[in-house]
């Protein structure tokens, strides 16, 4: 499959607030009154997350250190295979603003990248390729580490395309069988009763989502879906006495 060069540097705030499905059907209506579903609403998201063997990246994340910085590779196939269209990205956030660095390729190439230093030109960004490096430096040895797969419906305004939603549901997680073609599997990330809804806005929200968000008593929270399928993870073994061992 031909892939196109595309690049990317998102600079953002980003919100989440977890609701019931229930309450979200009631916020969806209002939702739209000033919002409408993106060219792409519905998509299936699969993420396989990297880090060194011991998870230190997440574990500086969780404490907030440094940049809180996560590397990731997400498809938005149904059933992805090595020469599907993948998104290599770099997150962190500095002063309550996230910044995203991102380029299209392959699951090939950027595992190749990952593991073995291998760069193609799909791959060639200067800030990307430098955040990366810092954070080899920093971590040594980074891989596969998490699967997390999710169903995603995304909005944006209709005054203002900038202000954008996405609902995240039917959250799965992984730490084995990491490959990407491995399929739709794993452990419950997330009440399959609620839903993850982010809002993301270059600046502050608008006014009439902050009076959705007060008409439904719906409140920010911090909610990393990495750094908790990190969580379950270690509690899981360390509920089997495998405390250094894999699943």
């Amino acid at each position: 499959m031909k892939i196109e060069v595309v690049q990317n540097t998102f600079q953002r705030k980003e919100t989440k607030y977890i609701l019931e499905k229930e309450t979200f059907k009631l916020v969806e209506k209002e939702l739209l009154e000033h919002m409408t579903t993106d060219k792409f609403a519905k998509s299936t998201i699969t993420n396989i997350y990297f880090d060194n063997n011991n998870f230190d990246m997440i574990q500086d994340s969780i404490e907030k250190k440094y940049g809180r910085e996560k590397i990731r590779m997400r498809t938005y196939v149904a059933s992805p295979n090595m020469q599907s269209e993948a998104f290599l990205e770099v997150k962190k956030k500095e002063n309550k603003v996230t910044y995203k660095y991102r380029v299209t390729s392959t699951p090939m190439s950027i595992i190749g990248y990952i593991e073995n230093d291998k760069l193609d030109n799909t791959l060639e960004d200067e800030q990307l390729n430098l955040e990366l490096r810092n954070l080899k430096g920093r971590y040594g040895n980074i891989k596969p580490m998490m699967y997390i797969y999710y169903d995603r419906v995304s909005f944006r305004g209709i005054e203002d395309s900038k202000v954008r939603v996405t609902v995240d549901k039917n959250l799965l997680y992984r730490a084995h069988n990491l490959e990407i073609t491995e399929g739709k599997f794993g452990s419950e990330l997330l009440d399959h009763n609620k839903v993850i809804m982010e809002v993301k806005v270059e600046n502050e929200l608008p006014f009439w989502l902050e009076n959705i968000l007060e008409k439904y008593g719906i409140e920010k929270q911090s909610f990393s879906k990495y750094g908790n399928a990190y969580k379950l993870h270690q509690n899981n073994k360390l509920n089997r006495g495998d405390l250094n061992g894999t699943i």
